[in-house]
């Protein structure tokens, strides 16, 4: 029965090498939240309020329609002061959807306003609609 009980003890004394340093760790965090804080703020993007005047909704291509592939795209549009599509940058999704769709955004027209803005734009294709 001594023999069991020394076991016991052994499983549950940590060697020193592997005690982990909670203190280390909440204070290293605390600090990379901080620094991190001023960014992630800086990154935060205005709401937009430019308005579509006129928009064209992508068609979709008939070849993956067929084959029931669907999927989302996103593109970052830029806008000029004017109201015209200037740029167009694809952040995912199906090439072959994501064609479809920049050439559908790239005849929209907004107001016109003092200097160009982004935007991100986002469609959804799915076959069974």
């Amino acid at each position: 029965m001594l023999g069991n009980k020394n076991a016991v003890m052994l499983q549950n004394s940590v060697h020193p090498a592997r005690q982990t340093n909670w203190l280390g760790i909440l204070l290293g965090c605390g600090l990379c939240a901080l620094v991190l804080a001023p960014a992630l703020h800086a990154q935060k993007t205005e709401k937009f309020s430019r308005k579509l005047v006129y928009r064209e909704n992508p068609g979709y291509p008939l070849t993956l329609r067929e084959a029931h592939i669907g999927g989302t795209v996103r593109l970052e549009i830029v806008i000029s002061a004017k109201g015209t599509v200037d740029q167009v940058s694809p952040l995912g999704g199906n090439p072959v959807l994501v064609e479809a769709a920049s050439n559908a955004v790239k005849k929209w027209k907004y107001a016109p306003a003092d200097s160009e803005s982004k935007t991100e734009v986002e469609f959804t294709f799915d076959p069974r609609r």
